[in-house]
């Protein structure tokens, strides 16, 4: 191999090899956020792929995702102002169905639902969605 393409092949070597120790750097064990919060993360699925998921009636992103949810250390839902938190699925159609799991805020005297793992939606199902509990703590 000439000397040229040597050095080229170190570099390149080199640069991926910092791109992936960069990339694996860790995150603290517990991001936190205003009001005393921590983040959750809740994964997003559909069954059908790429279908848009709104949270709070804003634009979360398509299906599957994962979301970053601020809650109460205790893992629930924080009322940010808003006694609940909404998740929905839109259809494809305009006459199809609009899956929706709605969750309750918590309160210094009530206690909010336990923020999910997982939230899925069946877009084929009147009901259309269920969630699972644990969600991955950061």
């Amino acid at each position: 191999m000439p000397k040229r393409e040597y050095q080229n092949l170190i570099l390149y070597m080199s640069l991926g090899i910092a791109a992936f120790i960069a990339g694996c750097e860790t995150t603290p064990s517990s991001e936190k956020g205003p009001e005393h919060t921590k983040t959750f993360y809740v994964q997003v699925q559909a069954s059908v792929e790429g279908i848009r998921i709104e949270t709070n009636n804003a634009f979360a992103g398509n299906a599957p995702l994962t979301l970053r949810i601020l809650g109460n250390k205790d893992g629930t839902f924080h009322n940010f102002g808003n006694p609940q938190f909404v998740f929905r699925a839109l259809p494809l159609t305009t006459n199809g169905i609009a899956p929706i799991q709605v969750f309750k805020a918590g309160t210094s005297s009530s206690p909010g639902d336990r923020i999910p793992g997982l939230i899925f939606f069946d877009m084929a199902r009147p009901t259309g969605s269920f969630s699972v509990d644990s969600a991955a703590e950061n």
